[in-house]
């Protein structure tokens, strides 16, 4: 049984520095962007997960708990019920537009998840109400060393833009010669 090794701090590292900075990884967190995006202007909260294996799309899903009052609803438990249909999950990413909640993370890593790659953390989705700190520190589950790679990229939008009231900038035009 392999373990993921353990810096000084307690956080854990990555196996390899490439397998974490693969720049696919940015063209799948864009897409659940994009989706967070969409459900938002739809009504929804601003949210969405795609599971990704052997880098194959398996799920895609957004928070739809404005759909029936089911808190469980969120994007990452979508897209882990609408997964786990297709087989086993072991060694799947996870990319997300926000920061998971505890009860995404704990599914997450019963589901042996490697990964989470997300856009905005906790303390960028704060001033809009959309962190979840207090639930963390309601339930003291301290995430330092996290349970599993929690990857922040950098992102195409502002946190404003998901979840306030800043308006998305429109797509430069590809310059053509």
């Amino acid at each position: 049984m392999s373990h993921t090794p353990v810096d000084s701090t307690g956080t854990r590292l990555a196996p390899s520095l490439t397998a974490l900075t693969d720049p696919a990884h940015q063209g799948w967190l864009e897409q659940a962007l994009q989706l967070a995006l969409c459900n938002r202007r739809q009504g929804g909260r601003p949210f969405a997960a795609l599971l990704v294996q052997d880098e194959r799309l398996v799920a895609s899903a957004v928070n739809t708990m404005h759909l029936d009052g089911d808190p469980t609803r969120h994007a990452e438990l979508e897209a882990l019920r609408q997964a786990s249909q297709v087989g086993p999950l072991a060694g799947a990413i996870v990319y997300a537009s926000g920061h998971p909640c505890p009860m995404c993370l704990s599914s997450l890593v019963m589901n042996g998840i490697a990964a989470v790659y997300y856009a905005f953390d906790n303390q960028d989705a704060a001033p809009f109400g959309f962190d979840s700190i207090s639930s963390y520190d309601k339930l003291r589950l301290p995430l330092k060393p996290p349970p599993l790679h929690l990857i922040k990229l950098p992102s195409s939008i502002s946190a404003a833009c998901l979840y306030g009231d800043e308006a998305p900038k429109p797509q430069a035009e590809p310059a053509h010669e």
